[in-house]
């Protein structure tokens, strides 16, 4: 992949240069979600000091994923315009502000910031991925892709853990805002590893540069496939996610126990997360989503034949979860040839997947509402699922098979 990397403080190659990098990628992980999930323990306390109702404060989480994908294309235009580098500087000075100005205010200023922070972090989803597959081997960029989703949901229950006791010591607007911590962890580390100049200076991508022509994503079958498959992975995933705790209440478990077996699926992800690189290095990125795809089915169909094996299908699931968000993430470098393609075709997977996403939970909850039971909900989620399944297996096909064609049109003849 064609290089838009200008030198830094820090000799690329070197330990150092790799120790650092690798900070960045998992500090910038655990900012892309805990902002905004960070909201959900600390809800009633805004609520009452903001004075508004329980769904307005509902909007401090749902705006983030919805400028995911409503922002997703102005993303990788900064991508491709300013360079990786400079975007992610964006992301986290953009997030940072963000962060800040939610809590400065009432919620004019609440919803606002959270704006605001929503439409840097999604430059961020765009630019990591990118990052990683210029920076490492394909063979490192796996793991290294295991590693980036699992900070994620690390990043994700630390904020699920530690923002309410923060709250109760120092006030929710200031809990809230110690989240930035992450967005600054990585500025500290960005900062030496690129120079300033390195991190500030836009710098477009070469092939940008150079004229390269790039087919349009929405041309692009695998892509097409891929924005699919992420679409039913994210769909099932944020849905899950918000109903599992009430579907187990219904089951007969209290709300604090719900609550805790819950908690298995977001756990689980993290093995998942890891696991999933090993699969896709030693076998194959179709391999991959097969797993990842019939882990996931156990979710649905466990809990409508058999709801007494809870524990067994939100381990499972959790681990399929994990290793499905990975292993989406690690296409994204094979999506193209050079840093622009990959970020546009990247931007339209992420725009459809995370555009589906926002109904999930609204989906999930108005079928429980309209039937009565989890029946139609799960079977729902059981759609999804096999959406992933089938359009993640065929799009890592069409994608293995454009790899091997540009090796061997790379490869000079004998």
């Amino acid at each position: 992949m064609t290089s838009d990397r200008p030198g830094g403080w820090r000799s690329r190659g070197s330990t150092q240069y790799f120790v650092l990098l690798i900070a960045v990628i998992v500090f910038t992980a655990a900012v892309l979600r805990a902002p905004f999930l960070a909201v959900a323990p600390v809800a009633r306390e805004i609520g009452m000091d903001l004075e508004v109702s329980a769904a307005v404060v509902g909007l401090l989480t749902s705006i983030p994923v919805l400028c995911f994908a409503v922002f997703a294309p102005a993303a990788v235009s900064l991508v491709r315009r300013g360079g990786a580098d400079f975007a992610l500087t964006v992301t986290l000075i953009g997030t940072i502000a963000g962060c800040l100005l939610r809590v400065s205010g009432g919620i004019a200023l609440a919803l606002i910031g959270t704006a605001l922070m929503g439409v840097f972090l999604t430059v961020g989803n765009i630019v990591i991925p990118v990052i990683i597959s210029r920076e490492f081997s394909p063979h490192r960029a796996h793991t290294m892709t295991g590693i980036y989703t699992s900070a994620l949901n690390i990043g994700t229950m630390t904020v699920t853990l530690a923002t309410a006791p923060l709250a109760d010591a120092i006030g929710w607007r200031w809990a809230l805002a110690s989240w930035a911590c992450f967005a600054v962890a990585a500025l500290a580390c960005w900062i030496p590893l690129r120079g300033l100049r390195g991190a500030f200076a836009p710098r477009p991508a070469a092939s940008a540069v150079s004229g390269t022509v790039r087919g349009s994503a929405w041309r692009h079958r695998p892509t097409l496939l891929l924005s699919a498959a992420f679409a039913g992975q994210a769909f099932a995933f944020y849905g899950v996610t918000a109903w599992l705790p009430s579907l187990l209440s219904d089951e007969g478990f209290s709300g604090a126990a719900a609550g805790a077996i819950a908690s298995i699926f977001q756990v689980a992800g993290i093995a998942g997360s890891l696991l999933i690189p090993v699969l896709t290095l030693r076998a194959s990125l179709s391999a991959g989503f097969l797993a990842a795809g019939i882990g996931w089915l156990v979710v649905p169909l466990g809990f409508l034949f058999a709801p007494a094996g809870w524990l067994v299908w939100t381990s499972i699931g959790g681990v399929a979860q994990g290793a499905g968000i990975t292993v989406v993430f690690i296409a994204f470098g094979t999506l193209g040839p050079d840093v622009n393609t990959t970020a546009g075709r990247a931007g339209l997977v992420q725009a459809v997947g995370y555009g589906v996403s926002a109904a999930g939970p609204l989906a999930l909850g108005g079928l429980r509402e309209l039937t009565g039971g989890w029946t139609v909900p799960l079977l729902v989620v059981l759609a999804a699922v096999l959406v992933l399944l089938v359009c993640g297996t065929l799009s890592a096909r069409m994608l293995q098979a454009e790899i091997a064609a540009r090796s061997s049109a790379a490869r000079p003849e004998a």
